[in-house]
């Protein structure tokens, strides 16, 4: 997943990061879009199914899959959607910082959390997908070494949106 996004016109069709944006309300928003209870749909048809924090357990109890079989310690993502055209389940974490303070460690434990998303999602043959969204503090070169960590590690992060075409979603013509 290609990095460091920018804003401007593409806000339009990213998740735009508002320290209470929530997937659900933004997609919701988008022409073309409803999303109802967990289903997202595009155009009337069923394109991705979103999860917050517990709400995602739910989604795996529903599939058969129990956690604690797998993992030993319940993850809470702040965001998720499984896309169901490409089978891949995209956990977003939303980081806003204005000031030093523990986020700064939080992003160096990306490819952890990755690797216990994927031992959940395993038993499904779904793929994982481990993406930050942050907020134009993480932007200063101080950020660089676990920007690049990140990377290193098949995570991604974007500043202040993710763009739909990214979670794989479909784009909403302007007109």
């Amino acid at each position: 997943m290609k990095a460091k996004g920018t804003g401007g016109a593409n806000t339009k069709t990213g998740l735009v990061f508002e320290g209470n944006t929530d997937l659900s309300t933004f997609l919701n928003k988008q022409k073309g879009y409803k999303v109802t209870g967990e289903n997202v749909f595009y155009k009337n048809k069923l394109v991705a199914r979103v999860f917050k924090k517990h709400s995602f357990y739910k989604f795996l109890d529903a599939e058969g899959v129990d956690w604690k079989n797998l993992i030993s310690k319940r993850l809470l993502p702040d965001d998720s959607i499984y896309v169901i055209i490409n089978n891949t389940m995209f956990i977003i974490e939303c980081k806003f910082q204005q000031s030093e303070g523990s986020v700064d460690e939080k992003l160096q434990t990306c490819d952890f959390k990755k690797k216990q998303y994927q031992k959940l999602l395993s038993q499904l043959n779904i793929e994982v997908e481990y993406v930050y969204l942050l907020s134009e503090w993480f932007k200063n070169p101080k950020y660089k070494d676990v920007l690049d960590y990140i990377i290193s590690v098949r995570c991604g992060y974007y500043f202040e949106y993710i763009p739909l075409q990214k979670l794989g979603l479909p784009v909403p013509n302007e007109n």
